[in-house]
């Protein structure tokens, strides 16, 4: 939905948005002369609703705000071990009938030091699979996980994960704290050749820096889910179009890195869950009853 879509909308109470739907001042004011009551996300984050301006006209704003933490935090392992041992080359370069090792050389993660910003519900899963693999884990979380810290998961400040992670993976939500965490200041702490995996929320990263960090060296391998502009890109096929982002065109063209089309939280189970979660919180509100996953300022 965006400024367009909205015109369409005849004799609704409510309406139900994803991720990449743009649902700002406008939009809303134009939904509340349409009489529409009520805004339901199938997604956790909201950071895509101007949450003031819905309070301004009395619209109600839902999201879903757990459905498969290891739906998420399962794709965010996929794309480190595809980046670390090339799986995704070697597959290519098989059915070309190359079965050379060539630039194929991965490394062990078993004692590698893995920081982890965000331990809510899919960091915390991210976390226990990390585990299993022998890593050390290093946390950042304002409001740290008990349930990590009884198991040993040491919490530590943003700089000391910048500094020690060979590996850093997104797992926060985005706000105005976390906008562009990863920026000149955070990347010049990192280990040279550091793997950085971002299945969250695309402007954690500041995409320039992260682009010259690559061609220096200091990022070493980099997954992405999730892309700052990406509600120009996702979910639609441009394979006839010419690409007009740039910075999308750039990182494609480098060899260690890894983009996928915000597919974390594409399983069956998890599809499952945001439909039942949307349509049970949408009966609620037509019951009159409280909405237990209503997102306020």
């Amino acid at each position: 939905m965006n400024e367009k879509t909205v015109t369409l909308l005849i004799d609704v109470n409510a309406v139900c948005v994803f991720v990449n739907d743009q649902i700002n001042r406008t939009v809303i004011q134009k939904l509340a002369e349409r009489g529409v009551k009520i805004i339901a996300l199938r997604c956790a984050g909201f950071n895509h609703v101007e949450l003031a301006a819905a309070k301004e006209f009395n619209i109600k704003v839902v999201h879903v705000p757990a459905y498969s933490p290891h739906a998420v935090a399962e794709h965010a392992i996929a794309m480190m071990m595809t980046l670390n041992r090339k799986t995704h080359k070697a597959y290519n370069r098989v059915r070309d009938q190359n079965f050379s090792l060539n630039g194929l050389l991965g490394f062990d993660l078993h004692g590698k030091t893995v920081g982890v910003i965000g331990t809510g519900n899919i960091g915390q899963v991210f976390c226990q699979i990390m585990t299993g693999f022998g890593c050390k884990i290093l946390a950042y979380d304002v409001h740290p996980n008990e349930a990590l810290t009884a198991v040993g998961i040491r919490y530590v400040p943003l700089a000391e994960i910048f500094t020690q992670a060979d590996i850093i993976s997104l797992h926060c939500p985005l706000n105005e704290s976390t906008r562009y965490l990863i920026n000149d200041e955070s990347v010049q702490q990192m280990k040279k050749g550091v793997m950085l995996i971002n299945t969250s929320r695309g402007a954690l990263i500041d995409t320039r820096t992260v682009i010259h960090a690559l061609k220096s060296g200091v990022i070493g391998l980099l997954g992405i889910d999730v892309y700052e502009q990406e509600e120009k890109l996702f979910f639609r096929d441009l394979s006839e179009k010419i690409i007009k982002d740039d910075m999308i065109s750039r990182l494609s063209s480098f060899p260690n890195v890894l983009i996928t089309a915000h597919q974390g939280f594409f399983t069956q189970e998890a599809l499952t869950q945001i439909a039942l979660t949307t349509l049970a919180t949408l009966k609620s509100y037509e019951q009159g009853d409280v909405l237990q996953n209503e997102v306020k300022l």
